[in-house]
């Protein structure tokens, strides 16, 4: 609330600070999803100072502040040189979401009449979210049930005339796999049909693992039929939120991802990205990062997360009841569980010890598992991670499975959640032991165990009501 009299700095920082105690830590490597540490402190520090620098500087008008039009052009063009196309045009937006948003945007412009976005079912839930928002349709294909990457014939098979992009990831994030790019670029290529590589995850980090010896396939702008890639700065850049780059192989497929608007009486429109005004921060926080790590820098990050992945996927190997989805090729390690060993409750008992690892859901006959994103500063921590997980399996092999109150699936597939306001819906859960407003840090095992028993349709209205009802 606002208050009558301005506070002092001290005091709302303390404030901050009380109200951070219960948010899981960004450093030292126990949370393995959302951030990503070098465990360079110092490295962190240019970042920040770089970030505050830029923070005023807005991003809307590039001619009134053309600090930010250089430190663009530097930031893009490291990532173009890194991913197979220097000199390559490119947008530095806010997030994976943002430059996934444009590439479909882009598509569906350079294809008029196209409507159908093609992709594996793997393929990052911000695709959905583009089309729904442009007004466009998914088409998802299948995956190999044993390597979990996408179905070339399946491919084959969906790409038409109706069709504005084809869809491949390096890598998925669910289990950490690269699709097969050339074969599905080559296909869209055959069909005049613009090929999108969701390298958001691993176009920052793949390059520099095949330099410290891992067998990483082809994948980037040097690939031909890519037509455009995405790359987040902001994960295994280690850069802070709010950066990613959108490159494309050419400046007419970008300007289509432009907006412009001059049909009213007041400034300029020209937005390169959804955003109209946007801090220069994450852009200066970014470009700090690049330059305090350097190429041996990212090398050696690189042959370190390599290291600590080899060893944690080896290691959950042997543990009773665990085994690892596929053969993760990028810093990404999906475990599942086994009837012994309920990974949602395991993911309750590793958070007891202080250790944050990523549920997953189970979908198109991917089981669920838990989710490790391996980063600079896991290696250092990796046998204490494997210690927490076998100590957590051990326990939820005890607890048993998480139970889900019997009939609940089905009576929240029946009921029209739309008819309950939020108090309401908050009630229904907590009259079965679910309590959706609880501070600190919760356990999920039975709420995740709920939603993995529902169809995804009944999943997203259930976690839409939450949200609302988190944030009322």
């Amino acid at each position: 609330m606002l208050p009558d009299h301005g506070r002092p700095v001290a005091e709302l920082l303390a404030e901050l600070t009380a109200l951070k105690a219960a948010d899981l830590p960004v450093r030292g490597g126990k949370v393995t999803a959302y951030v990503y540490d070098t465990g360079l402190p110092e490295v962190h520090e240019a970042a920040h100072r770089a970030y505050a620098e830029m923070l005023e500087v807005n991003m809307l008008d590039p001619t009134a502040f053309p600090s930010m039009v250089a430190l663009e052009r530097q930031v893009v063009g490291a990532v173009a040189e890194l991913l197979g196309r220097p000199g390559a045009p490119g947008i530095f937006t806010s997030g994976g979401t943002e430059s996934i948003m444009l590439a479909v945007k882009a598509a569906r412009d350079a294809r008029p009449g196209a409507t159908r976005v093609v992709l594996p079912v793997t393929a990052h839930p911000a695709f959905h979210k583009a089309a729904h928002y442009l007004g466009m349709e998914i088409v998802p294909v299948p995956v190999d049930p044993a390597g979990y990457r996408a179905s070339v014939p399946a491919f084959e098979d969906a790409l038409d005339e109706r069709t504005a992009l084809a869809v491949v990831s390096a890598p998925s994030y669910p289990q950490g796999v690269v699709d097969p790019v050339e074969e599905v670029a080559a296909l869209a290529a055959s069909r005049g049909v613009p090929c999108h590589v969701d390298a958001c995850v691993g176009g920052w980090l793949l390059p520099w693992l095949r330099e410290a010896g891992a067998a990483i396939p082809p994948f980037d702008l040097s690939v031909p039929g890519v037509t455009s890639i995405s790359c987040d700065l902001h994960k295994f850049g280690y850069a802070p939120k709010g950066a990613s780059v959108l490159l494309f192989r050419d400046a007419e497929l970008r300007r289509r991802a432009y907006f412009a608007s001059a049909a009213w009486p007041g400034y300029t429109i020209i937005n390169a990205t959804v955003q109209s005004s946007r801090s220069a921060g994450p852009l200066g926080g970014a470009w700090a990062t690049l330059q305090a790590l350097g190429r041996e820098g990212y090398l050696e990050l690189g042959r370190r997360t390599l290291e600590a992945t080899r060893r944690l996927a080896d290691g959950v190997g042997k543990i009773p009841g665990l085994r690892v989805l596929g053969e993760p090729e990028a810093a990404l390690v999906a475990v599942a569980g086994s009837a012994e060993v309920d990974v949602f409750v395991l993911a309750d008992e590793a958070r007891r010890l202080g250790w944050f690892l990523q549920p997953q859901l189970s979908y198109a006959g991917i089981p669920a598992n838990i989710h490790v994103t391996v980063t600079g500063v896991t290696l250092a921590g990796v046998d204490a991670m494997l210690e927490v997980i076998a100590e957590a399996a051990e326990a939820a092999r005890k607890r048993g499975p998480a139970e889900v109150p019997q009939g609940l699936p089905e009576l929240i597939a029946s009921i029209d959640l739309d008819a309950l306001d939020d108090a309401t819906f908050a009630e229904l859960a907590a009259s079965v032991g679910i309590d959706l407003i609880a501070t600190g840090q919760p356990g999920m095992a039975v709420v995740n165990a709920v939603l993995d028993a529902l169809p995804a349709a009944a999943r997203e209205a259930v976690l839409v009501r939450f949200l609302s009802v988190l944030y009322s």
